[in-house]
């Protein structure tokens, strides 16, 4: 089945960071910016920002360009314009139309309440109740489950059967996009190759594996590095209050990411020049130096 869907024919490795604007960027979101950069210029590729900001309540007001000057003074450069996924609805509204009309999507005003009193994993409950679309969500009929694929970093990731046999949200109740159906639309409309991200992730790539299955789509690779998390086992995020990136003195943070990294940073590189750090740190990546944990302790 065709859908209408940019086709691109080059084999250009095109690496994406993909920061949603509630916040600035902390030492996770460094780990993430730098590992795809890094991986995209080791491999004479384009790496590109995309801003998800299709979530407005949980958006902070100059989040946006706070996160483009935070990742230009870590000498984190991106190759073409700047995506906003909020100017992308057409593209999504044209996709959710074609599935609908394909019948490989329906509606559902089953509630989370609902789905968690029978154990949590939504069960087709509204696959055949042809209900309209006023105060429900999409979801997508899942022909193709994806019970376990082979990630760049973690090898053969296995995922919960039942959860991948599930029909996910693709559009919201509220009427907000779902994160499944935008990061696909988004990934395949800028063309990217390979997402390197967090292992907070990985479940949810078997989702994304399923919609691209369904738009007969050829996938971009995946890899996921471990999270960074407190002592308490929580990660480093914008919800749990990670502290903000120092824009003034950069190379601390870098050095850190990159040892976080499994890369061995050069202790004298301490006192180099940004520009420096990121120059060595393309000469010297081995995306195969990652540690295969899920998650590493970082304080």
């Amino acid at each position: 089945m065709a859908f209408s869907l940019p086709k691109r024919s080059d084999n250009q490795y095109r690496g994406r960071f993909a920061p949603s604007p509630s916040g600035f960027l902390h030492f996770g979101s460094l780990i993430a910016a730098l590992a795809s950069y890094l991986d995209a210029k080791t491999n004479h590729g384009l790496w590109l920002v995309r801003i998800e900001d299709i979530d407005p309540p949980r958006e902070k007001v100059g989040a946006s360009k706070q996160i483009l000057s935070t990742l230009e003074a870590y000498g984190l450069h991106w190759d073409e314009t700047e995506l906003y996924q909020s100017r992308q609805s057409q593209f999504y509204d044209q996709i959710l139309t074609e599935l609908n009309q394909k019948q490989l999507s329906y509606f559902c005003d089953c509630t989370r309440a609902r789905i968690k009193k029978i154990g949590g994993i939504y069960q087709g409950h509204c696959r055949d109740r042809n209900l309209p679309e006023n105060n429900c969500a999409t979801r997508l009929v899942n022909h193709y489950p994806i019970i376990g694929y082979h990630d760049l970093i973690q090898g053969q990731v296995h995922c919960d059967h039942a959860l991948a046999h599930e029909d996910f949200t693709i559009k919201r109740k509220d009427g907000l996009y779902a994160y499944q159906l935008a990061v696909v639309i988004d990934d395949i409309y800028q063309g990217i190759s390979h997402v390197i991200r967090g292992c907070d992730l990985l479940e949810p790539t078997a989702r994304q594996l399923t919609f691209y299955k369904t738009l007969n789509v050829a996938p971009p690779q995946f890899g996921h590095f471990p999270l960074a998390v407190n002592s308490e086992g929580y990660k480093l995020s914008k919800q749990n209050n990670a502290p903000s990136i120092s824009t003034t003195r950069p190379q601390p943070s870098l050095i850190a990411a990159l040892a976080f990294l499994g890369q061995q940073p050069l202790k004298q590189l301490l006192d180099a020049d940004v520009s420096e750090i990121i120059k060595w740190a393309v000469e010297n990546w081995s995306i195969s130096n990652i540690p295969r944990q899920t998650q590493i302790e970082f304080s």
